[in-house]
C-alpha cells in the first residue's frame, strides 16, 4: 500500500523515472475543457488517471484524477480516462476547480 501511494505521489508531483519513456497523449477538447489522459503502469496493468484543464481569466485551472479501474493496455486506460473525464465535467463542471 505504501509503495502504491509513493508511486502515485511521484507521478502527480512531477517526478518521473527517467528510464521510462512514454509518449504524451494529445489532449482533446470537451465543452470548453481540455482532457489529457495520464494512465500509469501499476502491478502489470494501467491505472485510469487523467488531467482536466480549463483556461480562465485567472489563468490555467487544472484538476487531476485517479480512478480504481485498471486496464491491460495503455490504450484502453487512455480511452477510459477520457470517458471518466467527460463524466466528471458533465456532473461537476467548473466546481471541480473549487
Amino acid at each position: 500500500m505504501a509503495s502504491f501511494l509513493k508511486d502515485l505521489w511521484t507521478r502527480f508531483a512531477g517526478s518521473k523515472d527517467s528510464s521510462v519513456s512514454e509518449a504524451a497523449v494529445e489532449a482533446i477538447e470537451y465543452k470548453g475543457f481540455r482532457i489529457r489522459p495520464a494512465p500509469y503502469s501499476s502491478k502489470g496493468q494501467y491505472q485510469t488517471a487523467g488531467i482536466i484543464e480549463k483556461e480562465t481569466e485567472a489563468g490555467l485551472k487544472e484538476h487531476r484524477f485517479v480512478r480504481a479501474e485498471a486496464h491491460p493496455s495503455k490504450a484502453d486506460a487512455e480511452a477510459f480516462a477520457i470517458v471518466k473525464a467527460k463524466q466528471i465535467i458533465d456532473e461537476q463542471g467548473d466546481r471541480i476547480f473549487g
